[in-house]
């Protein structure tokens, strides 16, 4: 079972100084609409395919729109051996606690 971040545990992770990685499973258009400061963009369909720029000994913070696609990519990198959370709800909250 992957383990849940609240996007407002992730806001208060990066106000802190913690080395926080988040990765936006976002297509590109909806990225450019806005993200979280220092958010890496890999879209979903290329999360496999761009493993190799990730490290085993991090974790990570998965986010998407809503929280489904993000839950996707926490199956597939927490198979590959990666640490993950998946942040829920995604930017949909996310713009609830930063506006």
């Amino acid at each position: 079972m992957v383990k849940q971040v609240t996007p407002e545990e992730v806001a208060i992770r990066l106000q802190n100084g913690e080395e926080v990685t988040v990765i936006d499973v976002r297509e590109s258009r909806e990225v450019a609409t806005g993200k979280i400061p220092g958010a890496k963009h890999i879209p979903l369909g290329q999360i496999a395919l761009r493993k190799s720029e990730l490290d085993k000994d991090k974790s990570y913070i998965i986010t998407c729109q809503s929280g489904n696609r993000s839950k996707a990519a926490c199956g597939i990198l927490e198979a590959l051996g990666y640490k993950v959370e998946d942040m829920i709800g995604g930017m949909n909250n996310w713009k609830n606690i930063t506006e």
